[in-house]
């Protein structure tokens, strides 16, 4: 093999464990492409971003990225919260220097199912003092009005990759801001933990090292040894970050900010670091890019979003 498919390839490795960290809340978009074959899994693919199309081949070499867990938690001061099906799309481009730039869809990065908060608004911020306060917990007996939902949002694209960790165990592998947004007629439409500004940083460690296994397919996604695409699966870890720091709630109430305090208290918001996790079980991770990518330098992010696009069904 090539000198510069064997750098891709360790580096496609270490990329693969590290994006495994990122899956957590997310909401649901637009249905997606479906892809043939091996390429399935890319369905947000940034294929098209400038940043891919102008990867050559050679000195940059462009990917793409999906993370999946179907079952996990997030702990954010006194409320824990049980997540259901994550999914973590984004483009990645490996630099010859040993650095990684990371490509997020348009949409953003994240996307899941949204979690339900134990308790509602009864748990979230009931009973308190405030008179205002107890009118709403008064009215809560209504499920429709007590259930809150919780979706984790990307406000910005990941960064800080450390390759080293990414096949390793206990390292932070990545940075990646959110930001959770809270649902519920009461809440109104801008009640957030974390924002753009002030976003959660999450920096996940692998707890086990995945499995490994590869493939190798035509540029429709159709199975094939001699492919001039190639997929790495990584499966079976279980992530972890403990160190993050949680800010206080933000524009909660339909007098925007009116009930920040109630949920503040009763969530123990904010929370330093050291005080919050989060854990991701059972993570599925896939890298797709060009088994070579040198032999069509300088045109490789060019080819990689045409074969992308030629296996949408």
């Amino acid at each position: 093999m090539p000198l510069f498919a064997t750098r891709t390839r360790l580096a496609t490795v270490s990329a693969l464990a590290a994006l495994g960290a990122f899956a957590s809340m997310g909401t649901a978009t637009a249905a997606d492409p479906a892809l043939n074959g091996e390429w399935a899994p890319s369905t947000r693919c940034p294929v098209d971003a400038a940043a891919m199309l102008g990867a050559d081949g050679f000195d940059r070499t462009p990917q793409c990225v999906v993370s999946t867990s179907l079952s996990g938690s997030i702990e954010l001061g006194d409320t824990t919260v049980t997540t259901g099906r994550t999914n973590l799309q984004i483009g990645v481009v490996q630099n010859a220097d040993g650095t990684s730039t990371v490509v997020a869809p348009p949409a953003g990065a994240l996307v899941a199912e949204s979690a339900t908060v134990p308790g509602g608004l009864l748990g979230l911020m009931c009973p308190n003092n405030t008179p205002v306060i107890t009118a709403i917990c008064r009215t809560l007996d209504d499920s429709t009005l007590n259930r809150i939902t919780a979706t984790m949002e990307s406000v910005g694209a990941p960064y800080a990759f450390d390759q080293t960790a990414g096949v390793l165990t206990d390292l932070p592998i990545v940075a990646l801001p959110v930001r959770i947004h809270l649902e519920n007629p009461l809440l109104g439409g801008n009640c957030y933990i974390g924002s753009k500004t002030n976003p959660i940083v999450l920096r996940p460690k692998n707890l086990n090292l995945p499995e490994f296994g590869m493939s190798f397919f035509r540029g429709d996604g159709t199975l094939d040894d001699a492919g001039e695409m190639s997929r790495i699966d990584l499966t079976g870890a279980t992530q972890n970050d403990s160190e993050f720091a949680v800010p206080g709630a933000t524009g909660c109430g339909l007098n925007v900010g009116l009930i920040n305090a109630a949920v503040n208290a009763k969530t123990g918001l904010p929370s330093p670091a050291g005080e919050n996790s989060l854990t991701l079980n059972d993570t599925r991770t896939h890298l797709t890019g060009l088994t070579a990518p040198g032999t069509v330098v300088p045109d490789a992010g060019k080819v990689l979003a045409e074969n992308w696009h030629s296996a949408v069904r």
